[in-house]
């Protein structure tokens, strides 16, 4: 991933559906952090009442108004009596009292509010990933993409209750400390605002440093994950090579490099910055208790404000371990935090279909923009006509894979691409779906431009069987309906007695609700690409495309899917591409493409008849060559 240009006003807006929470709960903690700045202030004025200091005006004042209430004028001795109770009274109030309450307006308040982002930024996470161009993919592991995202989630969700519940009530705690300071000593105040300020100002420069080792340690840690998690996914390659000593040790190496620069560089960092806080911190507290007692021996203080002072300024300064603990923690989360915000901000692809399912326009009108939305509207279906009218397209524009490509295919017609590999075949279908736009001409269906219509309505009507069919850990009736959940099961068993899965699915002991396993890793080649076919013809759909269903399977598994194509052959559109030329046999035509365009069209016969590619590769298969 680039360079970060996430600010810390990001990582705030994460939470910007919930500021009203969030700064009410922050002003409850504060409160409470303050109330508990009173009981060193009661005890230094019980101190005064037991010395026969005069008390602080307003409290004097609050005493002699209880005292009229209750009788009248008192005695010295009865008035220090009031004071005590009084003061023992207000410590009461915001020890015992706020207790039980604090928890409630705090603790739970937090942590509710940070599983409600997690809740839906998870949900934003995975709207993100479903809109993402498809090149995105292609350059990012899948597993850099799931630990990007639920690191990133798990240390906002961690954060959160730290820096709202803890962070900012204890600054507020500080600032108050620092008023009491000044209203006691205006020089007592001054000197530890600005020492302060200075511990600080230290703390947060050193931080910004190793927030900078953090960020490349973090990129460094996912590629670590990324290739642990294609060790996972290729691991039957990597034994079939008996390469486990050599993935050992390139992993070891990696996470050696890890703990060096975690350990002696990063950590060791953190304990040097805790070693000079440490010592600063203790030298200001020093340096505050002379200061106090002076003030005390030449009066300008009592004995009571003495013990406030010295108090508070201990409770100020041991507050600055636990800042700068919290500030350290933001710095390690902080770039997983900024990968993520990143990762939310990139700009949905060009195939993105609506998420909305009741937002979902009709197929023949542009996408709507507005934010209401309206009742569904059952898909449009399609004759099938599809034109591509002077297509030119390259991944790399300088390198074009079609060149004005231009294709005729009239309703419920089989079509069939056949050629060498890299000719575009595939690219034809990628085009078809969407999942790219052509840089020159256009694609049609039913005469209107593809690139006109509902992304989402428009795929609805159109169904892809790869060569290598996608399985989820599910049941077959759940794989078999992914896609058109509202499919009646009459549906799904047609579909299946064409395509032939329930020529297997008896042999399972429970049927259409067999759990497959993760990738379908239960199921044979073959009965994943029927089951693949039957998926697709559950859907219905108006134009059916084949991407190399039968070259990785047997012939017995071959020969079945050939059957259930045949089945389904001139009832819709169908555009088939084959290596093996025995699967286009009866297809209505074969286009023949080579370097991009069209070498030559007819049915089988007709390109057997006439020396060309055609008649070469398919004499190349029977005699038993490979194709490429």
């Amino acid at each position: 991933m680039a360079e970060t240009t996430t600010s810390i006003w990001d990582i705030i807006r994460y939470y910007r559906l919930y500021w009203t929470t969030t700064l009410i709960t922050i002003g409850f903690a504060s409160l409470f952090e303050v109330m508990d700045l009173f009981v060193p202030y009661a005890v230094g004025q019980i101190l005064d009442v037991l010395a026969n200091e005069p008390l602080d005006g307003p409290l004097r004042a609050l005493i002699t108004t209880l005292g009229n209430w209750l009788g009248g004028s008192q005695t010295p001795t009865q008035e220090q009596s009031l004071a005590v109770l009084v003061l023992m009274g207000l410590v009461f109030l915001v020890t015992i009292v706020k207790a039980p309450i604090q928890p409630w307006l705090t603790h739970w308040r937090l942590w509710d509010t940070s599983f409600r982002a997690k809740r839906d930024h998870y949900g934003e996470a995975h709207a993100k990933l479903l809109t993402l161009p498809l090149d995105y993919f292609d350059d990012h592991n899948s597993g850099r993409i799931a630990a990007l995202v639920a690191r990133g989630i798990s240390n906002h969700t961690w954060s959160y209750p730290q820096i709202v519940g803890q962070l900012f009530p204890k600054l507020v705690r500080v600032m108050a400390i620092a008023a009491i300071l000044f209203l006691a000593e205006w020089r007592i105040g001054t000197m530890f605002t600005i020492s302060f300020v200075i511990l600080m100002t230290i703390t947060l420069k050193r931080l910004g440093h190793l927030s900078l080792m953090e960020k490349r340690l973090e990129r460094y840690i996912e590629d670590t994950q990324s290739r642990t998690s294609e060790i996972i996914t290729n691991i039957k390659t990597v034994k079939a090579f008996a390469a486990e000593s050599y993935e050992l040790k390139r992993q070891n190496q990696r996470l050696g490099r890890e703990f060096k620069v975690l350990d002696y560089r990063i950590h060791q960092g953190y304990v040097q910055l805790n070693a000079l806080r440490t010592t600063l911190v203790q030298i200001c507290i020093f340096v505050i208790l002379s200061f106090a007692l002076v003030a005390a021996l030449q009066g300008y203080i009592t004995l009571g404000y003495f013990v406030v002072v010295f108090s508070l300024s201990n409770m100020a300064y041991s507050e600055v371990a636990p800042i700068g603990n919290f500030a350290e923690f933001f710095a390690r989360r902080f770039p997983t935090m900024a990968n993520l915000d990143e990762f939310l901000k990139l700009p949905p692809g060009a195939d993105a279909a609506t998420l909305d399912p009741v937002a979902v326009s009709a197929p023949h009108a542009v996408p709507s923009t507005a934010t209401q939305p309206s009742e569904p509207s059952p898909p449009t279906t399609f004759k099938g006509q599809l034109e591509f009218e002077q297509v030119t397209f390259g991944y790399d524009p300088d390198r074009p894979v079609l060149m004005d490509f231009d294709l005729h295919i009239a309703p419920r017609q089989t079509i069939a691409l056949v050629g060498r590999s890299g000719s575009g075949k595939s690219t034809l279908v990628k085009l078809l779906f969407r999942y790219f736009k052509p840089d020159q001409g256009q694609i049609c269906i039913d005469g209107q431009d593809i690139q006109q219509l509902d992304v989402t309505q428009y795929r609805q009507r159109l169904a892809i069987v790869h060569q290598e069919v996608d399985v989820f850990n599910g049941t077959l009736l759940e794989n078999l309906t992914y896609g058109t959940p509202n499919a009646s099961f009459e549906q799904v068993r047609t579909a299946c007695q064409i395509a032939r899965v329930e020529d297997f699915i008896h042999h399972f002991p429970k049927g259409y609700q067999t759990v497959v396993g993760e990738r379908g890793i239960r199921l044979s080649g073959g009965q994943r690409q029927r089951l693949g076919i039957a998926r697709a013809l559950v859907r219905d759909p108006d134009i059916l495309v084949f991407d190399e269903a039968t070259s990785s399977l047997d012939y017995e598994s071959e020969r079945a899917i050939q059957l259930a194509m045949h089945q389904i052959l001139g009832t819709r559109t169908t555009v088939i591409i084959a290596h093996r030329l025995s699967t286009v046999r009866d297809a209505d035509q074969i286009v023949v493409l080579d370097q991009g365009r069209i070498l030559e069209v007819g049915n089988h016969n007709q390109l057997l008849s006439q020396p060309g590619l055609y008649s070469r590769l398919h004499a190349l298969q029977e005699t038993g060559d490979l194709l490429d």
